[in-house]
């Protein structure tokens, strides 16, 4: 199970307001609390203007990296400002992301084949989001070709099936699951990621939601969550599932989650 701190994220109202503040405090607290709630990576995601997009992300990745020694995901929309910011990390970590769309996948494979990084791909391509999970796992086949072309493991890829809002669905997360079955069943040792909360948005409690989604999704093979690892409910959840799979043998990660304070009873 792979946890993806989410937190420092300016499209978050807090985080932005630290941003354009410049409070590094802030941004260091929200480091040190997500690296010990157990986060794997924590996500850097500046969601400011362009022209001071790389500089920002240059801003944060110094302030975390200053805080913690937990791997950075570099996360923007622009393949280039990933490429430039994995420049400034101490160490390697998670590319968030590319997809099919243009030349963004060879353009990230060129810059990290040859490294340790990891990277979270999209399914989706120049055609937009597909409808179907057959067209899904159609734009995964054809991501992994580029995977093998450019001799990454699958086991540094992290692959997002595409979370949509559960209140548009028409099969509520049938189609997800099938996806995530599918791409498991192929390659056993790739991961699948998503943002957890993408399913409730404009729901009410929508934190029942991503824990029901949560459970769901990992039944189904998703073992990447990029989400708030300080909810503790949330993360109380996924160690539970995690035990209940059998994918925690005598159920230790769980119960060292607890004493370290992870979740609460």
């Amino acid at each position: 199970m792979i946890i993806i701190g989410e937190k420092i994220n300016g499209a978050i109202p807090s985080t932005a307001k630290a941003i354009a503040a410049k409070d590094a405090e802030f941004i260091k607290n929200l480091a040190i609390k997500q690296a010990e709630a157990g986060a794997d990576f924590i996500d850097v995601c500046a969601s400011v203007d362009d022209d001071i997009e790389l500089e920002t992300m240059k801003w944060l990745i110094d302030i975390v990296q200053d805080a913690v020694d937990t791997p950075i995901a570099v996360d923007s929309p622009n393949v280039y400002t990933c490429i430039e910011s994995i420049k400034y990390c101490n160490k390697p970590g998670l590319f968030n992301s590319v997809s099919l769309e243009g030349d963004k996948v060879d353009v990230a494979f060129k810059a990290i084949a040859d490294t340790k990084w990891e990277c979270v791909a999209l399914l989706n391509s120049d055609k937009g989001i597909p409808k179907t999970a057959k067209d899904r796992l159609d734009v995964f086949a054809d991501l992994m070709v580029k995977v093998k072309e450019y001799n990454i493991d699958p086991s540094r890829m992290h692959i997002d099936p595409l979370i949509e809002m559960l209140c548009t669905s028409e099969d509520g997360i049938q189609m997800v699951t099938e996806v995530i079955r599918g791409i498991k069943a192929q390659y056993p040792t790739i991961h699948v990621t998503g943002a957890v909360s993408n399913i409730s948005f404009n729901l009410p409690a929508r934190r029942i939601a991503n824990q029901a989604f949560a459970v769901l999704a990992m039944s189904a093979g998703m073992d990447s969550f990029i989400l708030d690892p300080l909810n503790k409910d949330m993360m109380g959840m996924l160690f539970a599932t995690e035990a209940m799979m059998g994918e925690d043998e005598y159920c230790m990660e769980y119960i060292g989650a607890f004493r370290e304070g992870i979740f609460v009873k």
